[in-house]
């Protein structure tokens, strides 16, 4: 008969160095970047609140500290080896600290190259991430770098790694949550993108102010464009306005469902310019330039269209009722 055996499987090392034992009950694991890898850390009761003489308190309070700083404070977040400089002899005491963070969802964990970053999670997002698994975790984090871009769902796959079926169930808690949002981008309006729900996807990809429900608003560009021409025709007595000045009236009608930056007002009056609807009139004393309805292209001159059909018509002198003439062999074109 063989005899069971009282010995203990011996644990990993930690991120202290040295050998632990296994984890007793209500000990915490760090997940390092979400992966299967994990350092186990055994935490033990501490009355005082001190470890080896170390105050952990005040050594919480100054982690946190170097946490919310504005160097650290982005995705990128606080290195091991800058922790390490920072603590010195004390880095070995952080473990517990860390754990305890963790398990409180206050931390997220990133890998840059082969080193370990920690990012503080405030503590409103922290209440939504509790009881989020590591996996969501890691998504949450993916979706979360990709910014105003967002990130397409075939692009979180292949970067955590997790089947569809999970990721599925993933977004819909996270959704739930109100932690992300989908959209899609109206230059691929099949492909459904993730990005974090409190963000505003970029203008290059909803088409901005131009674009209702992924399609292009002809309407309602036309209703500006009408306002802005009237604006151009009656303002000053026609004589040149701004485009400040047309915005100033574009805010004060209400004309727009929504609020026009004065970049895509200009875009409406470029689109008037390039139609030959309104043209630059000199500048006013503070520089700015003065827009007035556009004259006609070409004044009216002395022959008909069908004499464009005659076989000697580029060997006429053309005159126009502005004076301009144009004597034979010159290009001639007719504009109506």
């Amino acid at each position: 008969m063989v005899g069971r055996s009282n010995k203990r499987p011996a644990s990993s090392n930690g991120p202290s160095g040295g050998g632990t034992k296994k984890p007793r009950m209500g000990a915490s694991i760090i997940s390092v970047g979400g992966r299967a890898s994990r350092a186990a850390v055994s935490i033990k009761d501490d009355p005082d609140g001190t470890s080896g003489g170390v105050d952990l308190q005040k050594l919480k309070d100054d982690f946190i500290k170097i946490l919310k700083e504005d160097e650290y404070s982005g995705a990128m977040g606080v290195s091991n080896s800058t922790l390490k400089t920072k603590f010195g002899p004390k880095y070995q005491q952080l473990v517990p600290i860390i754990n305890e963070l963790a398990s409180a969802s206050r931390l997220n964990f990133s890998k840059v190259g082969d080193e370990m970053c920690y990012t503080l999670v405030s503590d409103s997002l922290a209440t939504k991430f509790h009881g989020l698994d590591v996996q969501a975790r890691m998504v949450y984090q993916v979706i979360e770098e990709s910014a105003n871009q967002g990130i397409w769902t075939k692009d979180i796959k292949t970067k955590t790694n997790i089947q569809q079926q999970a990721l599925k169930k993933i977004f819909k808690a996270l959704e739930d949550r109100q932690l992300i949002k989908p959209f899609y981008p109206v230059t691929a309006k099949n492909k459904k993108r993730y990005m974090v729900y409190d963000l505003t996807p970029a203008k290059e990809l909803t088409g901005g102010p131009w674009y209702t429900e992924l399609e292009f608003d002809h309407e309602f560009i036309s209703v500006l464009r009408t306002f802005l021409m009237n604006c151009i025709m009656r303002l000053n007595g026609g004589k040149g306005v701004t485009l400040a000045e047309i915005k100033e009236k574009m805010d004060q009608a209400n004309v727009s469902r929504v609020q026009l930056a004065l970049e895509e007002v200009q875009q409406l009056m470029q689109t008037l310019a390039f139609d030959y609807k309104i043209e630059q009139n000199g500048m006013n004393a503070q520089g700015e330039a003065l827009f007035i309805a556009a004259r006609r292209v070409s004044s009216m001159c002395d022959f008909k269209w069908w004499d464009a059909l005659s076989p000697d018509f580029h060997f006429r002198t053309v005159r126009f009722e502005d004076g301009v003439t144009l004597s034979a062999h010159e290009p001639h074109h007719h504009t109506s």
